[in-house]
């Protein structure tokens, strides 16, 4: 599935390392997703709450509150810490990796592919929104 089509097909995005800092990637890109009509699930074990939205310690923990409904996991992690998030996220049933801008890892991007999720790695999922969408 290409970039356009992922975007236009899942709209339940669970956002690995959120931040509370106004000034930090993670948070304007989750603004930005929840403003472009996208369902976000926060995951920062720091974090109790942002934007008013439960914050999980981990994706596994959003997984259990909300099962089946989180497709993208879009990842805010250094490149060290992708595996395991593939796992959970394959664990979870999640159909896409987001790795934003600066974020490759290409042994959890190839053991994604092979549970079967597509790999978007080292580009902003905002960026992409809205050079597609407007």
């Amino acid at each position: 599935m290409n970039i356009e089509q992922i975007l236009d097909r899942f709209r339940h995005i669970a956002v690995i390392g959120i931040s509370d800092k106004p000034e930090r990637a993670s948070n304007s890109v989750s603004k930005y997703l929840i403003h472009a009509g996208y369902t976000i699930y926060p995951v920062n074990p720091g974090l109790k709450e942002i934007f008013g939205i439960t914050c999980y310690p981990s994706l596994s923990a959003a997984a259990e509150r909300h099962p089946g409904t989180i497709e993208i996991v879009n990842i805010f992690r250094q490149p060290d810490e992708v595996d395991e998030i593939v796992s959970e996220a394959v664990e979870i049933g999640a159909k896409v990796i987001w790795m934003q801008l600066g974020i490759i890892n290409e042994d959890a991007a190839e053991k994604a592919r092979k549970a079967g999720l597509d790999v978007i790695q080292n580009r902003c999922i905002a960026v992409e929104h809205k050079q597609l969408f407007g």
